[in-house]
């Protein structure tokens, strides 16, 4: 019997925040790479009635705009000061997003235009959905620029470090990936080191497959 040949890379990209997951995320997507964001998932899961229903009975009308809708800057400001409250919705929300994640996954997988998988998610180690990726990068800035992009888009300081403050050290982190983008200089310059990686670990894949695939 032949072997089965091991699936696409599943590259997940961590780091603190406003270091530029994001804009990583993107460098590997125009590389040809499915991209999977857990923010956005989690965004998409706010909308649907039994997750509304959740939040309702834990926070109340506190927690939402006049139309139903979630409101997400009052729910983080009730998370993020309070580990308990986190925990919380991290009951509510993370095996679903978890679940979510595993589907596009294999849709990345089934996609043939897609060369590997690329899941941008904070809490990547928190949740443990590094356990569905190949490689885990992290993506590495000083704080005053991840200060400063966290700002752009509208985290003071204090609610940044907050959010920070949230998920596991960085240095833990970091010391738990394969490797590192540093994202302290220009677009380019990351944009190169994604290509490199991309290269290296799609490489490795298709060696593996052939391997496999060999009479």
């Amino acid at each position: 019997m032949i072997p089965t040949p091991p699936a696409k890379p599943v590259i997940g990209l961590v780091g603190g925040v406003g270091a530029g997951k994001s804009t990583a995320a993107a460098a590997f997507a125009a590389l040809g790479c499915a991209l999977i964001d857990a923010d956005e998932i989690g965004y998409e899961l706010l909308a649907e009635p039994d997750v509304r229903n959740q939040l309702r009975r834990r926070w109340g009308r506190r927690v939402f705009n006049p139309d139903g809708s979630v409101n997400r800057d009052a729910l983080a400001e009730i998370v993020f000061q309070d580990a308990a409250q986190l925990d919380a919705l991290n009951d509510i929300m993370q095996d679903r997003i978890g679940r979510r994640i595993a589907q596009r996954i294999e849709q990345g997988q089934d996609d043939p235009d897609a060369s590997a998988v690329v899941l941008d998610a904070a809490i990547m180690f928190e949740a443990a959905w590094d356990k569905m990726c190949t490689h885990v990068l992290f993506v590495s800035a000083p704080p005053a620029q991840r200060a400063a992009r966290a700002a752009a888009k509208g985290l003071d300081e204090k609610a940044w470090r907050r959010r920070e403050n949230s998920q596991i050290s960085l240095d833990t982190k970091q010391t738990k990936c394969y490797c590192s983008l540093d994202n302290s200089s220009s677009a380019a310059h990351l944009r190169e080191q994604v290509r490199g990686i991309f290269q290296r670990v799609v490489h490795q894949a298709d060696r593996s497959s052939d391997v496999g695939n060999a009479d």
